[in-house]
């Protein structure tokens, strides 16, 4: 199950996209019920095949992160509204190549542009103080992946949705590019003792992503959600198999407020910067 749980999402994810679009299905409403159906999945595997029991959310983690998928949902909506505003005003024009050429070229144009933001998160103070709002659970899950500032959300999902739509990629090769991206998004977050082999030299994995919440700076790297890739390019690669990290979260928590602590959660930004830096999960000095 280990080895196979993967393959399954990665078939599932196909198949979804070659029906949507062959049988002229909604595109909303295939990827509305596609992550439906990926969030289970991956939460039954949590419960079946655990990588760390102390991982699993508490009911009333389950009460706090339900909200933070609602906002981040909500704003991810925001932001596709955005973006299909402002491409209708400059006219993109629509793409001269085949789908079966047009998925992959997208699927490396929005995973690029995903690494270059997920990376300057990490590395720009404000976008920090943004993002560092996902990596204060000190445990890794399904759950918990939704966890963000709608601000961070909004930045990162409008430059990946720009970098597609600008260069004039159909409807259709973005939606079964995003159906990916999402599946990949819970994937990696996934609490599940789920292993991928070589195929984590090409895509992401729970392996990886794991390292990349550790309160270890030297080992948290691996900035691709979705493709390794450009992890191995740019020097943020960092898993070798049976590497571990032995926390994860913030390096100072109290940098940032607690994730039930909602209202000063979204203020923390705009709120004084402590008088003495103190280096974050993954992030710069704040």
């Amino acid at each position: 199950m280990r080895h196979c749980a993967y393959p399954v999402l990665l078939v599932a994810v196909v198949s979804t996209a070659v029906a949507a679009i062959g049988h002229h299905l909604n595109l909303g409403q295939v990827s509305a019920l596609f992550l439906a159906g990926t969030i289970t999945y991956l939460a039954l595997l949590e419960r079946v095949i655990p990588y760390e029991r102390g991982w699993h959310p508490s009911r009333r983690e389950w009460g706090w992160y339900g909200l933070y998928f609602v906002l981040t949902i909500t704003t991810s909506g925001v932001a596709q509204f955005l973006v299909t505003t402002l491409v209708g005003v400059l006219a993109v024009r629509a793409p001269t190549v085949p789908l079966w050429a047009e998925i992959p070229a997208a699927l490396l144009v929005g995973s690029l542009a995903g690494y270059v933001v997920h990376r300057l998160a990490h590395t720009r103070p404000l976008l920090w103080r943004l993002h560092g709002v996902h990596h204060v659970p000190e445990k890794v899950n399904v759950a918990n992946n939704g966890v963000n500032h709608a601000l961070d959300v909004l930045f990162e999902q409008g430059v990946m949705q720009l970098a597609l739509a600008l260069i004039g990629f159909s409807q259709e090769a973005v939606f079964a590019v995003g159906l990916f991206v999402a599946a990949q998004s819970y994937f990696v977050h996934a609490n599940a003792d789920i292993r991928i082999g070589p195929l984590n030299y090409v895509l992401a994995s729970p392996e990886q992503h794991r390292l990349h919440h550790s309160t270890d700076l030297s080992e948290a790297g691996h900035y691709g959600s979705d493709l390794s890739i450009w992890d191995l390019m740019f020097g943020s690669f960092t898993w070798r198999s049976g590497r571990t990290p032995v926390a994860v979260g913030l390096t100072n928590p109290a940098s940032f407020p607690r994730t039930d602590a909602v209202l000063a959660t979204f203020s923390h930004p705009w709120r004084r910067r402590p008088a003495v830096p103190s280096p974050e999960a993954g992030g710069p000095a704040v």
